[in-house]
């Protein structure tokens, strides 16, 4: 069931600026994806390498596979764990498309007070809500009464980090427990 949008929106998402960066909370706003006239074709190869990987002709762009819409799409860093339970951790990649209309279930992005955060919109018309998966964190109604409230994307796609390669920047509690953990020796 879509969500009607005058139930949600005053205005059209895709005319909504983008908050400062410096008032996000729950997100870290990374920008519109770069790109590029040239696709980036990565070899599509299930399972473990094999000799078999020489003769591998199919490929996948990942710009095809995650950004259906350039022109409204957006990536996002999650920071902290409001919606871990969904399996939304702190430090993860949102995909943010500001021109898919928001559904019930949908994990959305709004803007609350100038800052961004990453809420599952629950509900029906007219109690539409706009709930976080940690207890703790109250539920936000959309009835209209807050002008400063607004869905402004709905998350597409989020890439979650199983190991963090030498070069890439972890962040959060997870990544600053695992910085001061000792490491064992290969013995």
């Amino acid at each position: 069931m879509a969500v009607p949008a005058r139930a949600v929106l005053e205005t059209s998402v895709l005319e909504t600026p983008v908050p400062a960066a410096a008032a996000c909370s729950d997100l870290e706003l990374l920008g519109p994806p770069a790109v590029s006239a040239a696709p980036v074709l990565l070899p599509l190869a299930p399972g473990f390498p094999s000799p078999a990987a020489d003769y591998v002709e199919a490929t996948i762009d990942l710009n095809v596979e995650l950004v259906p819409h350039p022109s409204s799409t957006f990536f996002l860093r999650v920071q902290g764990d409001a919606m871990a339970a969904s399996g939304i951790a702190d430090g993860d990649l949102l995909v943010v498309d500001r021109s898919v209309a928001p559904r019930r279930g949908s994990t959305v992005v709004v803007v609350h007070g100038g800052q961004l955060l990453l809420r599952r919109l629950e509900g029906c018309s007219p109690r539409w809500r706009l709930v976080a998966d940690d207890p703790q964190v109250v539920p936000l109604p959309l009835d209209g009464g807050d002008p400063h409230l607004l869905i402004w994307g709905v998350v597409i796609h989020a890439v979650h980090h199983l190991t963090r390669s030498p070069g890439c920047a972890a962040t959060g509690p997870a990544a600053a427990s695992a910085r001061t953990r000792p490491r064992r020796s290969a013995a």
